[in-house]
């Protein structure tokens, strides 16, 4: 054995030896090997916060295993996943292994092919050590605040509660949602809809109430309305100006790291955390069978927020798009995607590696979940090259005497990319965009039957509760968070017992209410959005090289000071006698016992009321936390 190839997982370890072959030895480090230590704060402040790591526990036999491998070996390749983890997973690798800095091969792989991992092993560079520094600022910021934070919210509210620096405003954010929610007064409107006849066809169709010709009317009222239906008694349906006009839908870029999680949770109603656990399967290499050579990694790295895409694919998805629906298909130019702004360009878009391997040819080879998810991420990628779909739209103003209503139709004219996929929706009117259906032929002046009149109340309703989709989509415009993370940060407000999942809507607990009080009270900038958003472009400038890492570390902890939260937490003098003064004896000895047992009640009881509180009593319980 002359060289070494250091991966994160076995089974992308499997599949890049296949393609490398003898004289090399490729090994799993199974993800990081070296971390800060689990059980105390590991990062000196007062001397540069200078982080001290060590070998993660149950590690150890497998760090002894590849420094002695690469002992013997000529040449170590580090090949950890292209991005920050990855890297600083390479720098640790090479710490722990004694590997010169200036010497060591990184190789990085965007796709797990042949081609691919040739290319990378034949163009390897130094690990970036910009790209290492930003995850070292990442993860010791989520110490500091875990750390310092966690035991805080744990001794002041339950034990082995959690908080972190995303954790903490996404969770904020479901809480005020919910706030929003029981906050909400519903406004009563009206709406009238004429269903009338065309003359020539003497086909039916709908037009609605709109206005006068000074402008719109709200029908506010049952009141407002009646006035208005006396007054179209007996009146004539005129068809005013007849406005033709074809509208395009483009298709929706290949997807991101972000949009799979929102698309998964949409069509599939996969979390989050089991999306990107399919994804890093497809990615890392799936075994296709003898007869299709064995294994192969099927997407491209599934954890980025560029929209770029290989040429290459490109004009693959193009002779696929031809042969399989013709010519007519194609857009007139090929379709170039812009990123967001402060999107990473580290990697291309999830894409399939090979459009050889279409999901019915390998469907037998996958599990149910791996064939699902691939067959969204190829039908997307295709779908991302091909023409935009065309209406013929028709809209008319229906005039009543003093009164206007408004029709409107759509036909499909050319289907284009829905010919093999449309974007998925959290509900039914989150399509309306197809709902308008097709108008009759109709000509101006013609005078239009009226069939009916039909009045109908309606009520404005309450923001959405947030579903895993919508949370992850809002956090990403906001710049909270890397997508990377989102997974991991619901699964924890889940299971920390943060939130619960109604359907696909996730609803806060009572514990989440008082946690996120307690934060906002006393750390207002751990769960201030433009803060957290404003971390995560420092964090980028770490990467791009153009502020030192730990500067940004002494800024933020500067501002970060939990004795003084302590001290304010535990001044407090609250006042628990007066509000008891009219509950029953028994209730009253029994909240006095929660009161007494923790200053400021250990929220065991938020879960389950406890037997013969009332409500009242359970609800001064948990004001006087705060």
């Amino acid at each position: 054995m002359s060289k070494l190839v250091i991966v994160e997982s076995p089974t992308k370890a499997g599949t890049i030896k296949k393609y490398l072959g003898k004289g090399y030895e490729v090994k799993a480090s199974m993800g990081h090997v070296r971390d800060l230590y689990a059980s105390k704060l590991s990062v000196d402040v007062a001397n540069d916060f200078a982080p001290k790591y060590v070998i993660i526990k149950g590690k150890e036999k497998l760090v002894k295993e590849l420094t002695a491998l690469a002992e013997k070996s000529d040449e170590v390749y580090l090949a950890t996943d292209p991005d920050r983890e990855g890297e600083a997973i390479s720098w640790h690798l090479a710490t722990i292994l004694g590997l010169d800095l200036d010497k060591t091969k990184r190789v990085k792989f965007n796709e797990i092919n042949k081609t691919s991992v040739q290319n990378g092993m034949a163009n390897p560079s130094k690990i970036d050590m910009d790209l290492v520094n930003a995850q070292q600022a990442r993860r010791i910021l989520d110490r500091l605040v875990g750390y310092r934070l966690s035991p805080f919210i744990s001794q002041k509210i339950r034990r082995g509660l959690s908080a972190g620096r995303v954790q903490s405003v996404a969770l904020r954010l479901i809480v005020d949602r919910e706030e929003e929610i029981k906050k909400f007064v519903p406004e009563e409107y009206w709406s009238i809809d004429a269903l009338l006849q065309a003359p020539p066809s003497k086909k039916s169709f709908k037009a609605g109430f709109w206005g006068d010709e000074t402008g719109k009317i709200k029908l506010s009222d049952k009141a407002d309305t009646d006035k208005i239906l006396r007054k179209l008694d007996g009146a004539v349906f005129t068809v005013g100006k007849v406005k033709k006009g074809i509208r395009k839908k483009q298709p929706s870029p290949p997807f991101i790291t972000s949009t799979l999680q929102q698309e998964a949770s949409k069509r599939l109603g996969f979390t989050a955390k089991r999306t990107m656990k399919v994804a890093q399967e497809l990615y890392e290499g799936i075994n296709l069978g003898s007869s299709l050579g064995g294994t192969h990694g099927l997407i491209t790295y599934m954890r980025t927020d560029s929209l770029r895409i290989a040429d290459s694919a490109r004009e693959a998805a193009k002779a696929f798009i031809v042969s399989e629906f013709g010519e007519s298909f194609l857009p007139s130019s090929p379709r170039i995607y812009k990123s967001a702004n402060g999107a990473q360009d580290a990697h291309e878009a999830i894409r399939p590696v090979s459009i050889d391997y279409s999901p019915k040819k390998i469907k037998k080879a996958l599990t149910n979940d791996q064939f699902k998810l691939y067959n969204l991420v190829w039908d997307r990628f295709i779908a991302s090259q091909m023409a935009s779909a065309s209406f013929d739209t028709v809209n008319s103003d229906i005039e009543n005497g003093e009164f206007i209503f408004k029709a409107s139709g759509s036909t499909l004219k050319f289907k284009g990319f829905l010919a093999l996929y449309e974007e998925g929706t959290d509900s039914a009117a989150d399509n309306d965009e197809y709902s308008a259906g097709t108008l009759p032929v109709i000509y101006e002046g013609e005078k239009a039957s009226l069939v009916s009149l039909a009045p109908a109340q309606h009520f404005t309703e309450a923001p959405p509760r947030f579903t895993e989709a919508t949370l992850i989509k809002f956090l990403e415009e906001k710049r909270i968070g890397r997508p990377s993370t989102y997974a991991t940060i619901i699964n924890t407000i889940i299971t920390r017992a943060y939130a619960k999942r109604d359907g696909k809507m996730l609803v806060p607990t009572p514990l989440a209410d008082i946690t996120t009080e307690v934060i906002t009270k006393y750390f207002p900038e751990i769960v201030d959005y433009k803060f957290t958003a404003n971390m995560e472009d420092r964090l980028d400038e770490i990467e791009q090289g153009n502020i030192p890492w730990k500067q940004v570390l002494e800024d933020f902890y500067g501002d970060f000071d939990v004795q003084r939260a302590q001290e304010m937490l535990g001044s407090l003098n609250i006042d628990y006698d007066t509000p008891l003064k009219n509950m029953s004896k028994g209730t009253k000895e029994k909240v006095q016992l929660i009161l007494t047992m923790s200053r400021h009640a250990k929220l065991y009881l938020l879960d389950e009321p406890i037997a013969g509180v009332d409500p009242a009593a359970r609800d001064y319980i948990l004001k006087t936390i705060i």
